[in-house]
């Protein structure tokens, strides 16, 4: 599977609850759980109005099939080529 960027602009999502946050991530486990085992969900940044999300997925097309699920909307797919870390410096 490759690493992916999910951006998903949601206004306001900074201030949501823990209860809200709660439910999206509620949201997207079952959906993970309908496309499974094609794409697997690693962790968010949650911004002022953006989320960042790391996933691993065969494609982009199970993404979006997760969104549609979920109904969590992509703003934008990146495909994560490299990762790099204060340790690639010792490399």
């Amino acid at each position: 599977m490759k690493r992916y960027i999910i951006e998903r602009d949601i206004p306001g999502i900074g201030n949501f609850s823990v209860t809200e946050l709660c439910g999206a991530a509620r949201a997207s486990n079952q959906a993970i759980a309908t496309i499974a085992p094609d794409i697997q969900w690693q962790h968010s940044y949650v911004a002022d109005g953006k989320t960042f999300c790391v996933y691993l997925a065969k494609s982009p097309d199970e993404l979006k099939k997760h969104a549609e699920l979920s109904g969590i909307p992509i703003s934008k797919i990146t495909e994560i080529s490299q990762i790099i870390d204060p340790l690639t410096a010792n490399n």
